[in-house]
């Protein structure tokens, strides 16, 4: 864990998406993150809400992605994590893959300190003053130069401090 301490109780938050219903890297990486108080799931997921709620063991939150078809998922959420207000969505709808002002604007217009995507299979983070724009990347089918799967740790103290980890599956 991150040494911030004077900042108050931290969550412990794992940032995923675009799993396509492939979960061996999941599988691969939980037991080197856990223990975990929240898992958010950034949209096409598959059929596996059920068995990534299992194996997490901690809350989750899932959005629809553009393949989730027939899924029962909203398409966007606004959660808060240890007070800190965080907007979800898998991207499609804001047009990530040519642009990234949109998902911004989408998460400021919320009123959120975080705007989590999915959708490119590609990691990306930018923040400034007013909000942390995220993507964690794919777990299943990464599309960066280098074609590791990725995923995020998101650490969230009480007073709102936050740090974000990129990571690679090794």
């Amino acid at each position: 864990m991150p040494e911030k301490m004077e900042h108050g109780k931290v969550m412990k938050v794992l940032v995923i998406s675009d799993t396509h219903g492939r979960t061996d890297n999941l599988d691969k990486i939980l037991p080197q993150v856990k223990p975990l108080d929240q898992l958010l799931h950034l949209g096409d997921v598959g059929n596996d809400t059920d068995y990534i709620e299992v194996i997490a063991e901690c809350p989750c939150c899932f959005v629809a992605g553009n393949n989730d078809y027939y899924s029962n998922l909203p398409r966007e959420r606004v959660i808060k994590l240890n007070g800190v207000t965080v907007f979800m969505t898998h991207g499609h709808y804001h047009y990530v893959n040519a642009r990234k002002d949109m998902i911004r604007s989408a998460g400021v217009q919320r009123g959120a300190r975080i705007a989590l995507f999915g959708h490119t299979h590609v990691p990306y983070l930018e923040e400034d003053e007013t909000i942390l724009v995220a993507n964690p990347g794919s777990l299943s089918l990464p599309r960066q130069a280098d074609h590791c799967p990725t995923y995020m740790i998101l650490w969230i103290w009480e007073d709102g401090t936050m740090k974000v980890e990129q990571h690679k599956v090794t």
